[in-house]
């Protein structure tokens, strides 16, 4: 994750602007004692996917389906950091994470090509069946002639 001319590079030919991200800092809960109560460490990172210059249509779709319970109604992806006591790791932890999404984002499924099964494996697959249904067979009642 380079930064270069206020740009966030993601990956080489994509970037994004550094005025698309917001940042918020607010108190971050659980234990750290006074720390905790005083000082704002926790970060709250704001990209707006639907608005975003920078992306692709096709990158957007993606990583709106990968950022799935972050992404609000408005598609504003929101990450929450506030694993570390200090404030500067925090905000290079969410926006690492959401480099991370968007590098996910920006590199296009593989497509799938149908392919058949081989005449071992149908062989196979019917022999079981076979050797199935003459297990089944023996566990029926004996038929009166």
């Amino acid at each position: 994750m380079a930064e270069d001319d206020g740009r966030i590079v993601i990956m080489p030919g994509l970037a994004i602007h550094r005025d698309e991200i917001t940042e918020t800092f607010v108190r971050a809960g659980g234990p750290g004692g006074q720390n905790v109560n005083k000082v704002s460490s926790a970060v709250e990172l704001r990209f707006d996917l639907t608005n975003s210059t920078s992306l692709p249509a096709a990158v957007k779709a993606r990583a709106a389906r990968i950022a799935g319970r972050r992404l609000t109604r408005e598609g504003v992806i929101v990450i929450a950091a506030q694993r570390f006591r200090d404030q500067p790791r925090n905000r290079a932890d969410a926006l690492a994470r959401l480099v991370a999404i968007l590098r996910a984002a920006a590199d296009p499924p593989v497509p799938r090509r149908p392919t058949r099964p081989t005449p071992a494996s149908r062989h196979a697959r019917l022999e079981g069946k076979q050797r199935r249904a003459r297990i089944k067979t023996l566990r029926a009642r004996p038929v009166e002639d």
